[in-house]
Protein backbone atom coordinates (compact mmCIF):
# COMPACT_ATOMS: atom_id res chain seq x y z
CA UNK A 1 0.00 0.00 0.00
CA UNK A 2 3.05 2.27 -0.04
CA UNK A 3 2.17 3.44 -3.55
CA UNK A 4 -1.37 4.32 -2.47
CA UNK A 5 -0.01 6.22 0.52
CA UNK A 6 2.35 8.15 -1.74
CA UNK A 7 -0.41 8.90 -4.25
CA UNK A 8 -2.67 10.05 -1.41
CA UNK A 9 -0.02 12.54 -0.28
CA UNK A 10 0.46 13.85 -3.82
CA UNK A 11 -3.30 14.10 -4.30
CA UNK A 12 -3.75 15.92 -1.00
CA UNK A 13 -1.05 18.45 -1.91
CA UNK A 14 -2.60 19.03 -5.33
CA UNK A 15 -6.03 19.65 -3.81
CA UNK A 16 -4.54 22.48 -1.75
CA UNK A 17 -3.38 24.37 -4.84
CA UNK A 18 -5.61 27.27 -5.93
CA UNK A 19 -4.51 27.18 -9.58
CA UNK A 20 -5.28 23.48 -9.96
CA UNK A 21 -8.69 24.11 -8.43
CA UNK A 22 -9.33 26.85 -11.02
CA UNK A 23 -8.23 24.45 -13.75
CA UNK A 24 -10.67 21.84 -12.46
CA UNK A 25 -13.54 24.32 -12.59
CA UNK A 26 -12.44 25.38 -16.09
CA UNK A 27 -12.52 21.74 -17.28
CA UNK A 28 -15.93 21.15 -15.73
CA UNK A 29 -17.44 24.18 -17.45
CA UNK A 30 -15.96 23.38 -20.87
CA UNK A 31 -16.99 19.74 -20.72
CA UNK A 32 -20.49 20.65 -19.61
CA UNK A 33 -20.85 23.25 -22.36
CA UNK A 34 -19.78 20.74 -25.03
CA UNK A 35 -22.30 18.12 -23.95
CA UNK A 36 -25.17 20.55 -23.41
CA UNK A 37 -24.86 21.92 -26.95
CA UNK A 38 -24.42 18.45 -28.47
CA UNK A 39 -27.22 17.00 -26.37
CA UNK A 40 -29.71 19.73 -27.23
CA UNK A 41 -29.20 19.05 -30.94
CA UNK A 42 -30.19 15.42 -30.38
CA UNK A 43 -33.13 16.24 -28.10
CA UNK A 44 -34.44 18.66 -30.72
CA UNK A 45 -34.11 15.83 -33.28
CA UNK A 46 -31.63 17.65 -35.50
CA UNK A 47 -28.83 15.70 -37.16
CA UNK A 48 -25.49 16.33 -35.52
CA UNK A 49 -22.94 17.83 -37.96
CA UNK A 50 -25.72 18.26 -40.51
CA UNK A 51 -23.32 19.76 -43.06
CA UNK A 52 -21.34 16.53 -43.27
CA UNK A 53 -22.21 14.42 -46.32
CA UNK A 54 -23.78 10.99 -45.65
CA UNK A 55 -21.12 9.60 -47.99
CA UNK A 56 -18.42 10.50 -45.48
CA UNK A 57 -17.68 7.66 -42.99
CA UNK A 58 -18.66 9.82 -40.02
CA UNK A 59 -21.55 11.33 -41.96
CA UNK A 60 -22.91 7.86 -42.71
CA UNK A 61 -22.70 6.97 -39.02
CA UNK A 62 -24.42 10.17 -37.90
CA UNK A 63 -27.10 9.78 -40.55
CA UNK A 64 -27.87 6.25 -39.37
CA UNK A 65 -27.75 7.34 -35.73
CA UNK A 66 -30.23 10.13 -36.44
CA UNK A 67 -32.71 7.55 -37.73
CA UNK A 68 -32.62 5.41 -34.58
CA UNK A 69 -35.55 7.32 -33.10
CA UNK A 70 -35.74 7.58 -29.33
CA UNK A 71 -32.25 6.06 -28.96
CA UNK A 72 -30.88 9.21 -30.58
CA UNK A 73 -32.91 11.33 -28.15
CA UNK A 74 -31.76 9.15 -25.25
CA UNK A 75 -28.11 9.86 -26.05
CA UNK A 76 -28.84 13.60 -26.04
CA UNK A 77 -30.64 13.39 -22.69
CA UNK A 78 -27.74 11.37 -21.20
CA UNK A 79 -25.28 14.01 -22.40
CA UNK A 80 -27.30 16.85 -20.88
CA UNK A 81 -27.74 15.02 -17.58
CA UNK A 82 -24.00 14.30 -17.38
CA UNK A 83 -23.24 17.95 -18.14
CA UNK A 84 -25.64 19.32 -15.53
CA UNK A 85 -24.37 16.91 -12.88
CA UNK A 86 -20.83 17.98 -13.71
CA UNK A 87 -21.69 21.62 -13.00
CA UNK A 88 -23.26 20.99 -9.59
CA UNK A 89 -20.61 20.65 -6.84
CA UNK A 90 -22.51 17.96 -4.93
CA UNK A 91 -23.00 15.78 -8.03
CA UNK A 92 -19.79 16.49 -9.93
CA UNK A 93 -18.35 13.01 -9.31
CA UNK A 94 -21.50 11.30 -10.55
CA UNK A 95 -21.45 13.57 -13.59
CA UNK A 96 -17.80 12.77 -14.33
CA UNK A 97 -18.44 9.02 -14.02
CA UNK A 98 -21.44 9.23 -16.37
CA UNK A 99 -19.59 11.54 -18.75
CA UNK A 100 -16.52 9.32 -19.18
CA UNK A 101 -17.90 6.31 -21.12
CA UNK A 102 -19.82 8.64 -23.44
CA UNK A 103 -16.85 10.82 -24.36
CA UNK A 104 -14.52 7.80 -24.58
CA UNK A 105 -16.88 6.24 -27.12
CA UNK A 106 -16.94 9.49 -29.11
CA UNK A 107 -13.14 9.67 -29.00
CA UNK A 108 -12.62 6.12 -30.27
CA UNK A 109 -15.20 6.68 -33.00
CA UNK A 110 -13.53 9.93 -34.11
CA UNK A 111 -10.10 8.29 -34.30
CA UNK A 112 -11.46 5.21 -36.06
CA UNK A 113 -13.05 7.19 -38.91
CA UNK A 114 -10.46 10.01 -38.77
CA UNK A 115 -13.17 12.65 -38.29
CA UNK A 116 -11.42 16.00 -38.05
CA UNK A 117 -14.44 17.59 -36.38
CA UNK A 118 -13.58 15.87 -33.10
CA UNK A 119 -10.21 14.26 -33.83
CA UNK A 120 -8.48 16.79 -31.58
CA UNK A 121 -11.22 17.83 -29.18
CA UNK A 122 -12.46 14.38 -28.16
CA UNK A 123 -9.06 13.08 -26.90
CA UNK A 124 -8.57 16.33 -24.98
CA UNK A 125 -12.06 15.96 -23.49
CA UNK A 126 -11.23 12.40 -22.41
CA UNK A 127 -8.07 13.67 -20.69
CA UNK A 128 -9.98 16.53 -19.04
CA UNK A 129 -12.58 14.04 -17.80
CA UNK A 130 -9.83 11.80 -16.43
CA UNK A 131 -8.29 14.79 -14.67
CA UNK A 132 -11.60 15.54 -12.93
CA UNK A 133 -11.95 11.91 -11.86
CA UNK A 134 -8.42 11.99 -10.42
CA UNK A 135 -9.14 15.32 -8.71
CA UNK A 136 -12.00 13.62 -6.86
CA UNK A 137 -10.03 10.45 -6.24
CA UNK A 138 -10.70 10.78 -2.51
CA UNK A 139 -14.38 10.04 -3.22
CA UNK A 140 -13.89 7.46 -5.96
CA UNK A 141 -11.25 5.31 -4.26
CA UNK A 142 -13.83 3.57 -2.08
CA UNK A 143 -15.35 1.84 -5.11
CA UNK A 144 -11.96 0.74 -6.49
CA UNK A 145 -10.99 -2.95 -6.14
CA UNK A 146 -8.47 -2.51 -3.33
CA UNK A 147 -8.68 -4.34 -0.02
CA UNK A 148 -7.75 -1.37 2.11
CA UNK A 149 -6.90 2.30 1.91
CA UNK A 150 -4.76 4.70 3.88
CA UNK A 151 -6.63 6.30 6.77
CA UNK A 152 -8.12 9.40 5.21
CA UNK A 153 -11.53 10.99 4.83
CA UNK A 154 -13.13 12.71 1.88
CA UNK A 155 -11.20 15.93 1.46
CA UNK A 156 -12.93 19.15 2.37
CA UNK A 157 -12.30 22.59 0.95
CA UNK A 158 -9.07 23.84 2.53
CA UNK A 159 -9.22 26.91 4.74
CA UNK A 160 -6.22 28.35 2.91
CA UNK A 161 -5.02 27.52 -0.59
CA UNK A 162 -1.46 27.23 -1.80
CA UNK A 163 -1.00 30.01 -4.39
CA UNK A 164 2.17 28.60 -5.93
CA UNK A 165 1.68 28.34 -9.69
CA UNK A 166 2.24 24.71 -10.87
CA UNK A 167 4.45 25.45 -13.90
CA UNK A 168 5.38 21.80 -14.40
CA UNK A 169 1.73 20.70 -14.49
CA UNK A 170 0.62 23.34 -16.97
CA UNK A 171 3.72 22.70 -19.09
CA UNK A 172 2.55 19.10 -19.26
CA UNK A 173 -0.92 20.27 -20.28
CA UNK A 174 0.55 22.43 -23.07
CA UNK A 175 2.80 19.59 -24.27
CA UNK A 176 -0.13 17.16 -24.29
CA UNK A 177 -2.21 19.63 -26.28
CA UNK A 178 0.65 20.01 -28.75
CA UNK A 179 1.08 16.23 -29.12
CA UNK A 180 -2.62 15.80 -29.90
CA UNK A 181 -2.39 18.51 -32.56
CA UNK A 182 0.73 16.92 -34.08
CA UNK A 183 -0.92 13.49 -34.19
CA UNK A 184 -3.89 15.06 -35.97
CA UNK A 185 -1.63 16.79 -38.50
CA UNK A 186 0.96 14.08 -39.07
CA UNK A 187 -0.26 10.91 -37.37
CA UNK A 188 -2.04 9.58 -40.43
CA UNK A 189 -0.75 9.41 -43.97
CA UNK A 190 -4.13 10.42 -45.37
CA UNK A 191 -7.28 11.95 -43.91
CA UNK A 192 -10.75 11.87 -45.49
CA UNK A 193 -11.44 15.43 -44.28
CA UNK A 194 -14.98 16.77 -44.19
CA UNK A 195 -15.37 17.73 -47.86
CA UNK A 196 -13.97 16.61 -51.20
CA UNK A 197 -12.09 19.87 -51.80
CA UNK A 198 -10.46 19.75 -48.36
CA UNK A 199 -9.49 16.12 -48.87
CA UNK A 200 -7.81 16.87 -52.20
CA UNK A 201 -5.82 19.78 -50.75
CA UNK A 202 -3.57 17.40 -48.81
CA UNK A 203 -2.48 15.81 -52.10
CA UNK A 204 -2.33 18.84 -54.39
CA UNK A 205 1.06 19.36 -56.08
CA UNK A 206 2.51 16.18 -54.55
CA UNK A 207 3.77 12.98 -56.11
CA UNK A 208 0.68 11.18 -54.80
CA UNK A 209 -1.81 13.63 -56.26
CA UNK A 210 -3.37 11.13 -58.66
CA UNK A 211 -3.90 8.29 -56.17
CA UNK A 212 -4.78 10.82 -53.48
CA UNK A 213 -7.57 12.32 -55.58
CA UNK A 214 -8.77 8.78 -56.26
CA UNK A 215 -8.89 8.14 -52.50
CA UNK A 216 -10.91 11.31 -51.92
CA UNK A 217 -13.38 10.43 -54.65
CA UNK A 218 -13.66 6.94 -53.19
CA UNK A 219 -14.87 8.52 -49.94
CA UNK A 220 -16.82 11.58 -51.02
CA UNK A 221 -18.27 10.54 -54.40
CA UNK A 222 -18.53 6.75 -54.30
CA UNK A 223 -19.33 6.64 -50.58
CA UNK A 224 -17.16 3.58 -49.89
CA UNK A 225 -15.96 2.70 -46.42
CA UNK A 226 -12.78 4.25 -45.06
CA UNK A 227 -11.18 0.81 -44.74
CA UNK A 228 -11.81 -0.08 -48.39
CA UNK A 229 -10.61 3.31 -49.63
CA UNK A 230 -7.44 3.07 -47.54
CA UNK A 231 -6.72 -0.42 -48.83
CA UNK A 232 -7.14 0.80 -52.39
CA UNK A 233 -4.92 3.81 -51.69
CA UNK A 234 -2.17 1.62 -50.20
CA UNK A 235 -2.38 -0.79 -53.14
CA UNK A 236 -2.03 2.12 -55.59
CA UNK A 237 0.96 3.45 -53.61
CA UNK A 238 2.84 0.18 -54.09
CA UNK A 239 2.44 0.17 -57.85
Amino acid sequence: MDMLNKFDRIHFAARQNRWLRYFTIFCRILLAYAFITAGLIKVLDERFASGLSPLHPMGAYLEALHHTGYYYTFIGIAQIIAAVLLLIPRTVVLGAVLYFPIILNICILSLAVRFEGSYVTSPLMVLANLYILIWYYDRLKFILPFKQFPDSDILKKPEKYNNKFPFLFFTGVAVTFGIVILVFLYGNEVMPRNALADCKKQFSATEKESIGFKFCECIHIKGNTLTNCLEEYKADSLR
